[in-house]
């Protein structure tokens, strides 16, 4: 359960907005709001393993990112309809993109 604004408590804890909630599988939960909630529920089976987070891209494997992150500098990945700008990768972390000139 990820609650994006409003209040929600899952079985009397309170969760945040912006946080998400794992429930137990196989249980019954009680979802509460006083004041309403904009929320996504998801579910389904477990993934097959860790997946690797960085930027935009999510992968199972570290070299796939790696990849990724040559395409979409190299602008190997096409455009979005309408879009013209292009935004380059972020620095890795501790560093930070030189000034514009």
């Amino acid at each position: 359960m990820y609650l994006l604004e409003g209040n929600l408590s899952i079985d009397g804890d309170v969760l945040p907005p912006g946080q998400m909630a794992v429930l137990k599988t196989g249980f019954s939960a009680d979802l509460r709001s006083t004041e309403g909630a904009i929320a996504m529920l998801l579910g389904g089976t477990p993934l097959d393993g860790p997946r690797f987070i960085e930027w935009n891209f999510v992968s199972s494997s570290r070299e796939k990112i790696e990849a990724a992150k040559l395409a979409w500098s190299e602008q190997r990945m096409g455009q979005v309809p309408g879009e013209t700008e292009f935004i380059p990768l972020p620095p890795p972390r501790g560093q930070s993109n030189p000034p514009e000139a």
